[in-house]
């Protein structure tokens, strides 16, 4: 059973925004965006009202001889929309998470494999940028460093549209390709790794840095092999001396170079403290996919096989050139619906 006083209080702050909306007071923005997020919910709850109703109606008819059997069909009917009806709303009452509707930092790293690790960088870079096309989001490269091969030896991107954070913020951790390499002329199956991040991208507001605690280089744009891009130190690299962060933007603007280092470290250090209130909100953080941690194998890509297998939750799909295509919704969705099943479990 949902409880009828938090779905009380649901619809009378919905109510309350409206007539705010209506009259032009408060912050209309922050109004705007939770009336949207809001609304599908006071219309679930308005619905499951409503069939609460017709129930205790179809109850009542089991009073009447010649209503009864029409009323325990009725009654059959309504019990069953009910459970479905619970469910949905429950779920839409699960806490969110302040980060879903974001923009995100994408960062991706190879780790063992040499060049082979760097080339499965690339593909994976590939593979969200293709995602993110999918979905009409944004995805511009603010960091790319290319192997010898033109594989990746390091990126940072920006991808910007809507829920981003929401459908990427399982792609953290360690991912692995098992295949033929490229650069193996023996035709054995290596193994190899790279490291995605991502980041909900950080507000001003969100991260106070204190200019005393920068340091700040430029430098000269660097391409694949070491060749320069250009002749003007554009670059810039900033260091948070406090953490250790460092943080570089290659773009042909270095003041925009500065705006854009400065982006991502509030967003890693925005990061850090999540990582830490989550840490000491639940010790084995288990309202989320995995642990979080970076350093946890995630992932597996098959290519023999033509598997890809996600290891937290035992899900294997063959369709391995579809997923690096940027087919992961089936993956994502599964993933979401993992997380909001242990976060429901918790609740009751």
């Amino acid at each position: 059973m949902v409880p009828l006083d938090r779905l009380e209080q649901i619809k009378q702050r919905f109510e309350f925004i409206e007539a705010q909306m209506s009259q032009g007071g408060g912050d209309v923005a922050r109004l705007g965006r939770e009336y949207s997020e809001l609304r599908p919910v006071v219309e679930d709850i308005r619905a499951y009202l409503g069939v609460l109703a017709d129930l205790e109606g179809a109850r009542e008819m089991l009073a009447d001889a010649e209503m009864r059997d029409l009323a325990r069909a009725e009654i059959e009917t309504l019990e069953t929309r009910l459970m479905e009806m619970e469910r949905k709303l429950h779920l839409a009452l699960l806490p969110r998470d302040a980060a879903d509707a974001r923009p995100a930092i994408l960062e991706i790293r190879p780790g063992t494999g040499g060049e082979e690790a760097a080339l499965f960088a690339a593909d994976l870079m590939r593979m969200y940028q293709r995602y993110a096309e999918a979905h009409g989001w944004t995805f511009d490269v603010i960091e790319e460093q290319e192997s010898d091969l033109g594989g990746i030896r390091e990126l940072v991107a920006q991808i910007r549209g809507e829920n981003v954070f929401a459908r990427l913020k399982f792609e953290s951790g360690v991912h692995r390709v098992q295949r033929v390499p490229e650069t193996e002329s023996g035709g054995r199956i290596h193994t190899s790794a790279a490291t995605v991040a991502v980041l909900p991208e950080a507000e001003a507001v969100d991260v106070q840095i204190d200019p005393g605690d920068l340091r700040i280089d430029t430098m000269r744009s660097s391409g694949a092999g070491g060749q320069h891009v250009n002749t003007t130190d554009s670059a810039v690299r900033i260091t948070h001396i406090p953490t250790g962060i460092v943080v570089t933007s290659s773009q042909k603007s270095q003041h925009r170079n500065r705006d854009i280092a400065m982006e991502v470290l509030r967003s890693r250090l925005y990061d850090l403290e999540r990582q830490r209130v989550d840490s000491e909100r639940s010790a084995n953080r288990a309202a989320q996919v995995g642990s979080g941690d970076r350093s946890e194998r995630i992932r597996t890509y098959n290519f023999p096989q033509g598997r890809m297998t996600d290891h937290r939750i035992n899900l294997t799909l063959y369709k391995l050139e579809q997923i690096l295509g940027g087919d992961l919704d089936e993956v994502i969705d599964a993933l979401t619906a993992d997380a909001q099943a242990t976060l429901l479990a918790e609740m009751t």
